[in-house]
């Protein structure tokens, strides 16, 4: 009968709404900031793919490293480096069997400023600005790699009056975009996409001269009962992740 029909059908749409809410759930993620724009992307179709939500949470690893370790409730990290989700797993607070690389980044010298940074970084010898924004190297990766890099040049010291620090790599890019440092040692992510550089003038620079960027994500001990947490480091290794990853000038 029609009438019966109907009810059958409305009884198994409830069904269905009652079984995906009930799958649903919630998963608390704290994110390097280089990796903020692979993660915008990366977040919505997570949620799309599985029906859990990520409440994403942007900054340094360093800041990241004291937090969870005063207790904040992050259940997985994103790390913009290898060595913190170790500390962590150390220290007892993530599980290491859950720890893979999920990208390789890549130190770029960048000005907003087209002609200014030449394809070998000959302007850190040559001159020709004023400011040069780099990441706080105590807390950030980004940051450190930059310092180690300037050594390794031998152009560090005559650059440290000159030097603007950012609180974390997204700092320190707004700096070098908005004309407060003339360049500035950034992540590839921010200023490449879909095989497009931002306008201005940069210099990838050259492995050889930072330690390798190796970037790890950890489910932490806080997530270890969250099926959302595991789902999303998951879907980290997808090839659509990895796809998105890409896009923005990782390696694996």
């Amino acid at each position: 009968m029609p009438s019966s029909r109907l009810l059958s059908l409305l009884l198994a749409s409830l069904m269905g709404c009652c079984a995906t809410l009930s799958y649903a759930d919630e998963v608390s993620v704290a994110v390097a900031a280089n990796f903020t724009g692979p993660m915008e992307k990366i977040a919505p179709a997570f949620e799309k793919a599985t029906g859990h939500k990520a409440l994403v949470a942007y900054g340094t690893v360093g800041k990241f490293y004291a937090q969870i370790k005063n207790g904040a409730p992050f259940e997985v990290l994103v790390s913009a480096d290898d060595e913190t989700p170790i500390r962590l797993e150390k220290d007892g607070l993530a599980e290491a069997p859950s720890r893979f690389t999920y990208a390789i980044g890549k130190l770029v010298l960048w000005s907003a400023k087209p002609g200014l940074v030449d394809d070998r970084g000959e302007v850190l010898k040559r001159g020709g600005f004023q400011r040069l924004a780099i990441a706080n190297p105590k807390v950030a990766v980004y940051g450190a790699a930059a310092v180690e890099a300037m050594k390794k040049l031998g152009v560090d010291a005559a650059l440290e009056s000159r030097l603007v620090y950012g609180e974390n790599i997204t700092q320190t890019y707004q700096f070098a975009a908005t004309g407060n440092a003339d360049l500035g040692f950034v992540a590839l992510s921010q200023i490449y996409k879909n095989g497009q550089y931002a306008p201005g003038s940069y210099w990838l620079v050259p492995p050889t001269l930072y330690p390798q960027i190796r970037q790890d994500a950890v489910l932490l001990w806080r997530g270890k009962a969250n099926v959302a947490a595991t789902a999303f480091l998951a879907y980290l290794k997808s090839d659509a992740a990895k796809q998105v990853i890409s896009a923005y000038g990782y390696e694996f």
